[in-house]
This record gives structure tokens, C-alpha cells and sequence, in this order.
């Protein structure tokens, strides 16, 4: 199975999303609507993505109790989202509801797989344990194995983690979990805030099945060309 690109859609309004999609033009099918712009814009930007022939993540990393997040996953299947994301650390039983959610509110033919979310790229071992309130040292790799886990027996489709821990998950879960990982960046380029960061082959030799392109693409002088060297 080849590697899915998504090109994050880190910006502040309709206007700038508008105006990078209109850049990148055929280079990009699949796009990532997260918190910032789903805060400011709403489902409309979901739709006006679905309306121009793209697939759309809604990265909205839902935690919250079962049918809380049953509702919110039920709804932004109905906008035509291809995939959402919610928590791992919320628990079996709310990764099941989302799952229940999603399913129920995706159209005919339609689908909208839940992906659970483990350890941010943001964090390393230390503040993993610092979160977590522990006293013993923790492996990052076996954090996102455990949590996984509780994602994989919730019914989801795949997990979120940096592609430091891709190959061991997709070694553990094979096909019964995708992997996505965020945090890429081209040979070269400012890790900026995510500490495990990697480069686009890597993650694709890691097993990930999908690759979210934030900054690596979005910040290039060319946006166009830096979309085709991470395809290449």
C-alpha cells in the first residue's frame, strides 16, 4: 500500500486555505483541516474542500465522554470527512462510540475512519512522564503501543504517532491499524515545535499509510515544487 500525502491546513481562515489549495492545484487531493481553522471557519471549510473534489481529515482530536464524542464523530462524518481523529487516551469505550458515530453519519458508499491519537510529536520521554504523572521512566515506544492497542479494540482504523514508533506499531498491528504520522519534514528543514520529526521516505519505509505535510510544504517559497520533492 502506498503512503498518502495530506497537506495540513495550518492557517487562520477560508481565504488562506482557499488560496493554498488554489496553489497547489492538482498536486494535493487530500487536505487537513485542524482546531485552528475548524475553530474559525466551522463545517463550512469541510464542505467547500468535499465540493472541490478533496478528501478532508478533521484533526480535532476529540476527548470527551462516549456519547459526547458519538455525536461530534457522527457529525463530521456527515460532512464527508474521510478520516478524524479523537484521543486514544480517552479510552476503549469513547474510540468504540466515535467509531459508532462516524459510521453512522457518513453517507451512502461514504466512510470515515476514526484515527486514535497516542503521544504528540511535541513530546519526548520526559514530558510524556511529567503528563502522565509518573515516577518510574517511561518508553515513548511502549506508551504508543499500549495506546494502540486501546484504539485497535475500539474498532479504529489506524493511529497518529511520529514515525519514530511507525515501524513498531505497524509491526505489532500490521494491516488491522494504519499509521499516520505528522512531524514530516524535507531533508534540511526547522523541526520548529515537534521534537521526533521525519522526513517523508522514512515514515513510507516505516509502514505509514498516510504523512501529514504542514510546514515542510505550506511555509515553502514554492509550495508547489516543495510538494512534489515530498512526493518524489
Amino acid at each position: 500500500m502506498s503512503t498518502i500525502p495530506i497537506v495540513a491546513l495550518d492557517v487562520a481562515d477560508a481565504e488562506a486555505a482557499r488560496t493554498l489549495v488554489s496553489r497547489l492545484g492538482d498536486t494535493c487531493s487530500f487536505y487537513k483541516v485542524g482546531l485552528e481553522l475548524f475553530s474559525a471557519e466551522g463545517p463550512s471549510i469541510v464542505r467547500w474542500l468535499r465540493d472541490e473534489g478533496k478528501d478532508v481529515f478533521v484533526d480535532l482530536k476529540l476527548h470527551d465522554i462516549p456519547s459526547t464524542v458519538r455525536g461530534a464523530a457522527r457529525s463530521v462524518a456527515r460532512l464527508g470527512a474521510a478520516l478524524l481523529t479523537v484521543h486514544a487516551s480517552g479510552g476503549e469505550a469513547m474510540v468504540r462510540a466515535a467509531v459508532e458515530g462516524a459510521n453512522d453519519g457518513a453517507g451512502a458508499g461514504m466512510s470515515c475512519g476514526v484515527l486514535g491519537v497516542t503521544v504528540l510529536t511535541s513530546f519526548d520521554a520526559d514530558t510524556l512522564q511529567h503528563v502522565w504523572g509518573r515516577d518510574d521512566a517511561l518508553e515513548v515506544e511502549a506508551e504508543v503501543r499500549r495506546l494502540a492497542s486501546i484504539v485497535a479494540n475500539g474498532g479504529g482504523v489506524g493511529v497518529v504517532c511520529s514515525g519514530h514508533e511507525a515501524a513498531a506499531v505497524h509491526g505489532a498491528f500490521g494491516a488491522r491499524l494504519g499509521v499516520l504520522v505528522p512531524g514530516i519534514r524535507l531533508a534540511g528543514d526547522d523541526g520548529h515545535d515537534q521534537r521526533r520529526i521525519m522526513t517523508p521516505a522514512a515514515a513510507a519505509a516505516a509502514g505509514a499509510r498516510w504523512i501529514i505535510l504542514g510546514r515542510a510544504v505550506t511555509a515553502a517559497a514554492d509550495p508547489v515544487a516543495a510538494m512534489r520533492r515530498a512526493k518524489e
